[in-house]
């Protein structure tokens, strides 16, 4: 058994994808990077400010943000299950395309609010569509033991783009000051041609009975679908627990502690892009490299020991000097880009056989989402009382209690044998076509393994 639960991240035996896969991963790299390449992350906090707003308003909207991309998951996930993944790629990549020049045409309260409410229903168009387009296209090929890599990698150009691109934010500004939101929605408008690119395959079904084109289920139908599969499954409901620790930690540091986090140690603004920049190549080179993780403890358990450790960097950049809160950054992203791919797989493999796999990915994003429009807004109120350090240092210690006990949860639950049975015989079958059979990647060894056994 625990030759099997080391073959989960063995490269070796891997067959070489065919073609039609090779194109269906070139062209989520693409997509991924595109749609991704915000050039005015590293910027926004200051943008915003500079416009007239309060740090009550930037978090206020943040914390809107995540209430409204909840509110838009389920349908969207139910969307991208009736009408095809694909499609759904396309819808995104438009709504994103024109989100990002709203800032441009009103640098307002209330435009910053419209973007980030367009943002969120471009973002939840794609959030569960991407992932299931990728995993459905590399099985329909007998190529779904290189998701795991096709996942990270695509992570991991989207940071490397960022790298070369956010360095460029500020001098662009100088020249013409809305230059990020523009870049941006030229970025994304450069992703909806890899998903027009997309071949039919990469849109197909998640579910019994699916067509090139989707789902023939009602919307109820399906919604009723992902409900019962998470109720039929614990595992697969306590994966997407275990999950939300990295995503919040992640999301809420990079995106709105980052600037504070180095204000408060005297980082001024001005280097601001170069820390970015250096947390985003550690945050790459992990992505692309998730079988670096030792062999010798399951996917579940790494995901929450990368959770634990996320939690206590975090912690750590309330003591030392700026040098130091620059390098646990990075030892942050890194953990980060460890952690997604591998939970982003744990979640695909537990989704059971004929169930709605979009609307699945959009219900682990809305709990992850949920979570984040609480924790902005606690960020929010902690920054306004001046109480950042305590912040970390209470977030850290929810983490390190709550982790552990999700985990003894997962060895007590252990997977749906079914889903298991049903994934070994579809491995079976791709063997037989010349692709080494995926059991051993259900956390099926978990019980066995030390708690041997995913998204965002």
């Amino acid at each position: 058994m625990t030759r099997s639960v080391t073959a989960v991240w063995r490269r070796s035996a891997d067959p070489a994808p065919t073609p039609a896969a090779r194109r269906v991963i070139r062209l989520n790299n693409g997509f991924q990077l595109l749609f991704n390449l915000l050039w005015w992350m590293p910027v926004f906090y200051a943008y915003q400010r500079a416009a007239g707003l309060s740090d009550g308003q930037i978090f206020g909207i943040q914390s809107i943000y995540y209430v409204a991309f909840c509110l838009f998951e389920i349908p969207t996930g139910v969307v991208a299950d009736r009408v095809g993944a694909r499609t759904c790629l396309r819808a995104g990549a438009v709504v994103m395309t024109a989100a990002n020049l709203v800032p441009v045409l009103a640098p307002s309260y209330a435009g910053f609010l419209a973007h980030f409410l367009a943002i969120a229903a471009g973002r939840s168009l794609t959030s569960g569509a991407a992932s299931a387009c990728l995993y459905d296209g590399l099985r329909a090929e007998g190529a779904d033991s290189h998701y795991l890599r096709a996942e990270g990698t695509a992570r991991a150009l989207g940071l490397a783009a960022k790298v070369v691109c956010w360095p460029l934010v500020g001098p662009l500004m100088s020249l013409a000051h809305p230059s990020p939101y523009v870049l941006s929605a030229a970025s994304a408008a450069g992703s909806l041609g890899c998903a027009l690119a997309l071949p039919r395959i990469a849109t197909g079904g998640t579910g019994a009975g699916a067509g090139a084109g989707g789902r023939r289920g009602t919307p109820l139908r399906d919604t009723g679908a992902a409900l019962r599969a998470l109720r039929s499954s614990p595992w697969l409901a306590l994966l997407m627990a275990q999950g939300v620790a990295v995503f919040t930690l992640s999301r809420i540091c990079q995106v709105n502690l980052f600037q504070p986090v180095l204000l408060a140690h005297g980082i001024p603004e001005s280097g601001h892009g170069g820390v970015l920049a250096a947390m985003t190549v550690a945050e790459a080179v992990a992505s692309a490299r998730p079988q670096w993780l030792s062999r010798r403890l399951s996917p579940a358990a790494w995901v929450s020991l990368l959770s634990v450790a996320l939690a206590a960097a975090l912690a750590g950049t309330t003591v030392g000097g700026p040098w130091a809160v620059v390098g646990l950054l990075c030892a942050f992203a890194a953990i980060t880009g460890f952690g997604y791919p591998v939970q982003r797989k744990l979640i695909n493999d537990a989704i059971p056989e004929g169930a709605p796999r979009a609307t699945l990915l959009s219900v682990e994003s809305i709990v992850d989402r949920g979570v984040c429009a609480v924790a902005a807004v606690a960020a929010g109120a902690y920054l306004a009382a001046g109480r950042l350090d305590a912040l970390l240092w209470q977030s850290a210690a929810v983490t390190c209690v709550l982790i552990p006990v999700l985990h003894l949860a997962l060895r007590r639950v252990g997977p749906a044998p079914a889903a298991g049975a049903a994934r070994a015989q579809r491995g079976a079958g791709a063997a037989s076509a010349g692709a080494v059979a995926r059991p051993v990647e259900e956390p099926v060894a978990l019980p066995v393994d030390e708690g041997a056994a995913p998204h965002p």
